[in-house]
This record gives structure tokens, C-alpha cells and sequence, in this order.
């Protein structure tokens, strides 16, 4: 084999493994953490395809007969090792914790998921001060919802808006005020569950909500941005009103 294809060859690969480790891990070919050292493998081998593709076009000999190969070794290899690099430098930038709450003094419970999660690595429980914390560091934005809405109204337009994310509802119980729903991340299909609680206030009613992974230690930030959805999506609702 010309030594030239062999920057290419590297490259393909490793993007081959990168858009391979999710969906592979989504329908049960192998479990996550292999999944996420596929994506570490991509990153050796798009950076080996990027700098040999670079060394290679500095040699006439290689230049002159695998000139397209050689840049096409650099663009795909410096693409497919970027995204590790970024998910990488996200996971430094955020705490490893996967369960974000508007309410981390009293947060809404898990009552109909709690058995879907009996064999989760992560429990159901919420634990406690030092996620409250860590959440608070990184997520100030992640409040609860105060509206001048009776309950039973707000539950309803609550519940709609849920439906609306693409979320599997597991419960929907309009006299507890609670709705609990789970969550599938499209490339890996992780399972995250949302619960929602809904309770009277002097001036009408308040909704809480929480998100918690059921696999990994740190959810770069997935449930603290699937609660900003959520609540941007009701409130424009109830802003429609």
C-alpha cells in the first residue's frame, strides 16, 4: 500500500468509530462505557490521520500523487478528533453531576419511574447538599415557575407542553399535581428521567421540575438544558393565553 493512503486511511477510521459508538450503544451492541472509549480511539486516530496527512504533503513524492487523499486525511481527521476534544473540554467546564432540579431544598420525588430505575446505576434519590451546591454553581439560571394560574389549569398546560418535548409520560397524576416522564437522548439513547410537581401558592401556583440520568456520573449539562427547554416551551404557552 503507497505510504500517502495511510493518513487517509486513519481518518476514515476514526470517523468511522465515532459515528459508530453511539448508535451502536443505543441498540444494544455494546454498553455506554465502550461506547465512550470508541470515541476516545476516534480521537488517536483522527489526530494520527491529520498529522501524517500534514507530514505527507510536505514530501514531494507523496504530495505530487495523493494530494486529495492527504487533504482529505486533514479536514475529516482534525474534524473527528474536535468533537471529543469539545465534549471533553465541556465535561471540565461543568460539575460531574447528573440530577438538576428548580427545587433542591425539597425536590420533586419519583413515585410511578422509581421501579424503571431499580436496576440504574444511578438511584432515583436525590443526594443532597453538595449537588444542591454544585448546581447552583453552574446552573443559577435553573429556577421554579410561579404563575397566577389555579393547580388544575397550570397541570393541563403542563402536561401538554411535556408531551410536546418528545418525552415518553410514564405518569400523569392531575389530583398529586405530578407528571413523570422519561426522556431518550437521540445519539447514545440514554435514559433520563423527568418528574414535575405542581402545588399551590398564595397567588395561585408553583411547578417544579427534575432531571436525572440513570447512567453516568456527569451529564455534560443534558439536564439542566432539557429543564430550560421545558420551561421556555410553557411559558410561551401560558404567555399565549
Amino acid at each position: 500500500m503507497n505510504i500517502g493512503r495511510i493518513a487517509p486511511f486513519l481518518s476514515l477510521l476514526g470517523l468511522i468509530l465515532l459515528l459508530a459508538g453511539g448508535p451502536g450503544t443505543r441498540y444494544g451492541l455494546w454498553e455506554f462505557p465502550f461506547g465512550f472509549q470508541m470515541m476516545r480511539y476516534a480521537l488517536y486516530l483522527g489526530a494520527a490521520g491529520a498529522v501524517l496527512g500534514v507530514i505527507f504533503a510536505l514530501i514531494p513524492a507523496t504530495r505530487r500523487n495523493m494530494l486529495p487523499g492527504l487533504i482529505i486525511a486533514i479536514v475529516v481527521g482534525i474534524g473527528v478528533a474536535a468533537v471529543p476534544i469539545q465534549i471533553r473540554n465541556t465535561a471540565r467546564n461543568l460539575p460531574a453531576i447528573h440530577d438538576i432540579t428548580t427545587d433542591t431544598v425539597n425536590p420533586p420525588e419519583f413515585v410511578a419511574i422509581r421501579p424503571l430505575r431499580a436496576d440504574a446505576p444511578n438511584p432515583p434519590d436525590y443526594l443532597g447538599p453538595e449537588i444542591a451546591q454544585q448546581q447552583r454553581a453552574a446552573y443559577p439560571d435553573i429556577q421554579p415557575l410561579e404563575t397566577g394560574l389555579a393547580p388544575a389549569e397550570l397541570f393541563g398546560h403542563a402536561l401538554d407542553a411535556a408531551r410536546e418535548q418528545d418525552w415518553e409520560i410514564v405518569a400523569a397524576e392531575a389530583g398529586d399535581g405530578r407528571i413523570e416522564a422519561t426522556a431518550t437522548t437521540f445519539w447514545y439513547g440514554f435514559k433520563d428521567d423527568v418528574v414535575i410537581r405542581i402545588r399551590p401558592t398564595p397567588s395561585g401556583s408553583r411547578l417544579d421540575i427534575r432531571s436525572k440520568s440513570r447512567v453516568g456520573r456527569s451529564d455534560l449539562g443534558a439536564n439542566a438544558e432539557r429543564i430550560r427547554q421545558y420551561l421556555s416551551d410553557l411559558e410561551d404557552r401560558l404567555a399565549a393565553l
